[in-house]
């Protein structure tokens, strides 16, 4: 039996975590997971009953089936009006098992600017220079996604990891809710570096020999126990 406290609690903490490093504001942004096995799906509710991205508790997560219609929790909580950001990529894409919207708002400086994203550094991160690399869309509309029709819309735009929303946000997917998460923060990484580059005077991006090394399938890439301790960083970073 799939453990739904434990799962709407592993939700709230990465809300709390989002929260507490400043990638969404207030009440806004919402993280989602697949329940294993089934067509429904934890979110992170909206409503008289919530308390703020960061200060989300397990009590805020609800249960919406693939059409973002409420299954299952508190009177006074609802799916949030996005919900079909998250139904419909669980919709299309069979590998997606959880998803992160959030509002960073380095990002979307860069979204509304039309300053793309360089690859400035190497083995500063790497693992937000490989979500470069390997392409982040911009979604070319910046409405709320309220609907079946703009859910679908969306959905066509983000191929990949991370996708970044025009005048808006971002929006990240990943095999569980803390890579989800972790990704989104790698993306907002990568934008305040390039941010500030960018204040100090023209970003030259690293040679193509050091991306073609960063990018071979010969390369290191982070596994499981290193994404486990990244996440154990960032909980006890904001006091989790």
């Amino acid at each position: 039996m799939t453990d739904i406290k434990g799962l709407s609690e592993r939700v709230a903490q990465a809300c709390r975590v989002i929260g507490q490093l400043d990638l969404t504001k207030a009440a806004t942004g919402h993280l989602s997971t697949r329940v294993p096995d089934t067509d429904r799906v934890l979110i992170r509710a909206r409503g008289p009953g919530e308390t703020g991205v960061r200060y989300t508790s397990s009590d805020e997560v609800i249960t919406v089936d693939l059409d973002g219609k409420k299954l299952d929790g508190p009177e006074d909580l609802v799916p949030p009006r996005e919900v079909f950001i998250h139904t419909w990529l669980y919709k299309t894409r069979p590998d997606v098992q959880a998803v992160v919207h959030a509002h960073p708002p380095t990002v979307v400086l860069f979204t509304i600017c039309n300053k793309p994203l360089l690859p400035i550094y190497g083995g500063y991160d790497p693992s937000s220079l490989r979500l470069l690399l390997e392409g982040i869309p911009t979604y070319p509309r910046s409405v709320t996604v309220t609907n079946d029709k703009l859910g679908e819309e969306f959905a066509a735009t983000m191929k990949g990891r991370a996708c970044m929303m025009r005048g808006h946000g971002i929006t990240t997917v990943g095999d569980t809710v803390e890579e989800a998460t972790l990704t989104a923060i790698g993306l907002n990484l990568l934008a305040e570096m390039n941010y500030r580059a960018y204040m100090l005077g023209d970003p030259e991006p690293i040679p193509d020999e050091d991306i073609a090394d960063y990018m071979s399938p010969r390369t290191p890439r982070k596994g499981g126990k290193d994404r486990d301790a990244l996440w154990r960083y960032y909980c006890k970073l904001v006091g989790e």
